[in-house]
């Protein structure tokens, strides 16, 4: 294995560590009562090698962690944009191992129930937002002002909320399936 590859895997691996540990803080001891230092602390890393992985502690858990999605956006083939995203979003889930699944599930439960994290993720949901109509208005052939994508997003990204609420409030709901039955159920047009 080369320096490179193991320096990589080291970096994946106190990131991982920084989370699990945080999130470990945040259940025992709440989001607000839980510090950098502390988190530190438990994931065995200086508070200086946290702020490289996280520029704030609110970082744990905003929408800056949206990869999976847009790189599945990318690979997307030309379609109606609902159908885009339900792929993306499809592809995006299939790429996670079960324990990312259920690590961002518990990250998204502090990010619908902490009010300072809610504020934070609608501080950063338009740059997210803009992004995402850009490549669904490629792939849809359209132009990214098209009142049509701006509907078809603001659709798709209202019905994955509403499974991500409903989802924060009942673990052993499959979220990944919840998603697709629900965005399934908007691409055949919400016929009841």
């Amino acid at each position: 294995m080369s320096d490179s590859g193991l320096r990589e895997r080291k970096k994946v691996r106190t990131r991982e560590a920084i989370l699990r540990e945080a999130f470990r803080l945040f259940r025992e001891r709440g989001y607000n009562a839980t510090t950098v230092e502390q988190i530190a602390e438990a994931a065995e890393i200086s508070p200086a090698t946290f702020f490289r992985y996280f520029p704030a502690k609110e970082h744990l858990v905003t929408l800056d962690r949206f990869p999976p999605l847009l790189e599945a956006l990318a690979s997307q083939p030309t379609g109606a944009p609902v159908t885009v995203l339900r792929g993306a979003f499809r592809t995006a889930f299939a790429t996670l191992s079960a324990e990312e699944i259920a690590a961002g599930h518990a990250r998204e439960v502090f990010a619908a129930t902490v009010p300072e994290l809610l504020v934070a993720n609608l501080r950063k949901s338009p740059g997210l937002i803009r992004e995402v109509c850009e490549m669904v208005a490629e792939k849809a052939g359209c132009g990214v002002d098209d009142p049509r994508i701006r509907d078809a997003i603001g659709a798709v990204f209202g019905v994955v909320a509403m499974v991500w609420l409903q989802w924060a409030q009942n673990a052993r709901m499959d979220g990944p399936a919840e998603v697709d039955r629900a965005l399934a159920h908007l691409e055949s047009g919400l016929s009841l």
